[in-house]
């Protein structure tokens, strides 16, 4: 691959067995092949940063060392000792602890009953009362350890993400991992926090723990990897070793593959901008605010990486979340929204990233679905009239091509593609100005995606401003017109449709400057 640095996962030695050894997993769901043949060994005391695009396989393979999902075939290996799957219990006693990017904690205990949950110290015989003295006295040295400013009798639901996302750490810590699995631990981490952690991360090394270090945020990586490991597509594409990690090398590792050519052009130039975000700043970034255009009938991706933003600015600009400054303007004026119905009453329309949650009433109809949004349009004074809500969904059903044999049928009994289409149909008998697609396409398979993608292209033809988010590099480049790159809050940059490549979109996202952005 044009002369980088990859190479195959190298053999451990054969003097003495690997902490962990994976060979030959592979996880296959129906016809969908998520793992193909991974192979790769950690050892005692090593920081092996594992990469890879999203969806690339990553969180599946340690959901297998996790014992949360049973590998199809292949075996695990721990200290020389080989299986072929792991239960939750087995991984725990192996020494195999995680520490993971969505927290689950107890927001009614205090910081030292969520270390220790299930593992209390007892006192009381057969009463097994709390030892509560001995709980916090366990905890105390693990928050200073971390340089945590909170103690062990804070309450968790005083906590801010960041100390949570501290919190997560100390549980692994507390069980003497000899293995901790790291996902992005440091998305919601300060500057300072993530110095500290990387710290803690060397010295869990010295000590003897090996650690699989997952991350979007490179500089990270080249800071505490011994070793970089990386995933393409299910499949374990080259490693680098210490000399070689550097930003550049790991990008090459991470794309690569070829696309397929789903660009559309518009049938028309661009029209005037229908939103402008004037040092608009959200409140997950309220110091990092965000200036950017859409114009009617263009098609406008937003990629990045988990984390980087997109979907807190989609949330700001449907009025989910109130903004944390700035101005935004619709059709050249300046709108304040505060809430989802006032963006409905302007025309701006959310599909969101978890439609089975946020977008639709799974026992309910795909006609009762439809017309949600817009009960009072079909309805004569304040009662719904059945028959409009039937002759509304029923010309959806047909516009969008949903399959199903009515539209009495649940939303839920729908595949995820049709499901897509009746949260579409939801908003398109409204009149939209403006439609944000937060991953229009996830878990949609390949049939219903190219229908989705003309709908968006049809769309855009007749004047609505589209705003795609996606973290699929494939539809990201397939689909837009142009593009702009999240970073950590802000806009990294935005591309022109003749500069798009993986490429220049990862450089951007992961905070470097791409040489062919405009």
């Amino acid at each position: 691959m044009d002369g980088e640095e990859v190479m195959s996962e190298p053999l451990p030695s054969a003097s003495r067995a690997p902490l962990l050894s994976l060979t030959a997993i592979t996880k296959t769901y129906g016809a969908v092949r998520a793992l193909k043949g991974v192979s790769f060994h950690v050892d005692a005391g090593e920081v092996v940063g594992l990469i890879g695009e999203n969806g690339a396989g990553k969180s599946t393979l340690m959901k297998v060392l996790g014992g949360v999902i049973e590998p199809t075939s292949g075996t695990i290996a721990i200290e020389g000792r080989e299986h072929a799957a792991l239960s939750v219990s087995q991984s725990l006693g192996a020494g195999i602890a995680f520490v993971h990017q969505e927290l689950n904690l107890f927001e009614n205990l205090d910081v030292a009953a969520n270390v220790f949950i299930g593992r209390e110290p007892r006192y009381g015989g057969p009463l097994r009362l709390v030892d509560n003295k001995a709980l916090h006295a366990r905890v105390t040295p693990l928050l200073k350890r971390l340089g945590c400013d909170f103690s062990a009798r804070t309450p968790v639901a005083d906590l801010s993400i960041a100390q949570c996302q501290m919190l997560e750490i100390v549980k692994a810590l507390s069980l003497d991992a000899k293995l901790i699995i790291m996902d992005e631990p440091t998305s919601s981490l300060t500057t300072s926090e993530t110095s500290r952690l990387l710290d803690v991360v060397a010295d869990l090394k010295r000590s003897g723990v090996a650690i699989i270090f997952i991350t979007h945020r490179l500089s990270e990586i080249e800071q505490c990897a011994d070793r970089v490991v990386a995933l393409r597509d299910g499949a374990l594409v080259g490693s680098l070793d210490r000399a070689a990690i550097r930003h550049d090398a790991m990008i090459r590792l991470m794309i690569g593959r070829s696309l397929n050519t789903l660009y559309t052009p518009p049938e028309t130039a661009p029209r005037a901008p229908v939103l402008e975000l004037d040092a608009f700043a959200t409140p997950a970034y309220p110091a990092q605010p965000v200036t950017l255009a859409l114009r009617g009938g263009e098609i406008l991706g937003l990629a990045g990486l988990i984390g980087s933003g997109r979907t807190e600015l989609a949330r700001a600009v449907f009025g989910i979340d109130r903004p944390a400054g700035g101005v935004l303007r619709l059709n050249g004026k300046p709108v304040v929204i505060r809430s989802p119905r006032g963006a409905i009453r302007h025309g701006i329309y959310l599909i969101p990233e978890d439609r089975k949650h946020a977008g639709l009433i799974l026992d309910s109809s795909i006609a009762e679905n439809i017309v949600l949004a817009s009960l009072p349009s079909v309805s004569r004074g304040n009662l719904v009239d059945a028959g409009n809500v039937r002759r509304v969904a029923q010309e959806q059903k047909n516009s969008l091509r949903i399959k199903a044999p009515s539209v009495d049928v649940a939303a839920g009994a729908l595949s995820g593609g049709n499901q897509q289409k009746v949260v579409l149909g939801k908003w398109l008998c409204m009149k939209p100005k403006l439609i944000i697609f937060d991953e229009p396409t996830r878990g949609v398979d390949a049939g219903s995606k190219s229908e989705i993608y003309a709908l968006m292209r049809k769309l855009a033809d007749q004047g609505v401003a589209i705003l795609m988010i996606s973290s699929d590099m494939e539809e990201v480049i397939g689909v837009s017109d142009r593009v702009a790159v999240m970073h950590e809050g802000a806009i990294a940059g935005i591309l022109e449709r003749d500069a798009l490549s993986e490429a220049s979109i990862m450089h951007l996202a992961v905070g470097e400057t791409a040489p062919t952005v405009h």
